[in-house]
């Protein structure tokens, strides 16, 4: 049986909750990538990604899909994972403000543009697992799960903090990060980092829904 261990790992009321959770993940590229392939495995049915890219040769380090250069990350990762639902949309402020999100139980953020993170934040803190800076660092045993406002070491997270701050907006909500010092200057990447954080967001997505 295909879930067999997920079920003797998680017992048949656990295995339950993940099988009906519905789960969006906005971006797939290094993190969104791995964090799909492992709800997936996991017996998460009800999954929905949402991504505007093609692959390019740059991104075959480290995402999944991504020999199929030139084609769409979504409709590729459809074919890879069967009965996921794909959305081919550019997440933008407008979209965020627009977008229902209510059917969704866990949103996963693992999209690049710091301003749309800001304003899916203050929408939807409740429901959001949230990845920063993953490029520019190799060590995995760096990497932490913390309140937006305990978060330390990242320049994006200090970014998304500081604009919160800005808006008064004082809520708290769950951020993949590493405070590892970035290695490069450029948006260097390894897979080892960012397939984990795509692991830890999974991990961390499992135990909230086993948690309602």
């Amino acid at each position: 049986m295909r879930f067999e261990r997920c079920r003797m790992l998680f017992g048949d009321e656990d295995f339950d909750k993940l099988q009906k959770a519905k789960i969006l993940i906005l971006g797939v590229g290094g993190v969104g990538s791995y964090a799909l392939d492992c709800l997936y495995r996991s017996g998460v049915s009800d999954i929905t990604i949402l991504d505007y890219d093609t692959y390019d040769e740059t991104n075959q380090n480290r995402q999944i899909g991504s020999e199929a250069v030139g084609e769409s990350k979504i409709d590729t990762l459809a074919k890879l994972y069967p009965g996921i639902q794909a959305i081919h949309q550019q997440m933008t402020m407008v979209w965020v403000e627009s977008f229902d999100f209510s059917p969704y139980d866990i949103i996963i953020d693992a999209a690049d543009t710091t301003k749309v993170k800001i304003e899916l934040a203050k929408k939807e803190y409740k429901k959001l697992i949230m990845s920063v800076g993953s490029a520019k660092r190799f060590e995995t045993n760096k990497i932490e799960v913390a309140s937006i406002w305990k978060t330390h070491g990242d320049a994006l997270a200090r970014k998304i903090r500081n604009e919160l701050k800005k808006a008064n907006f004082d809520r708290n909500f769950t951020v993949v990060f590493s405070p590892e010092e970035d290695k490069c200057k450029e948006k260097g990447s390894c897979v080892a980092v960012t397939g984990a954080f795509g692991l830890t967001i999974c991990s961390e997505t499992i135990k909230r829904i086993l948690k309602k």
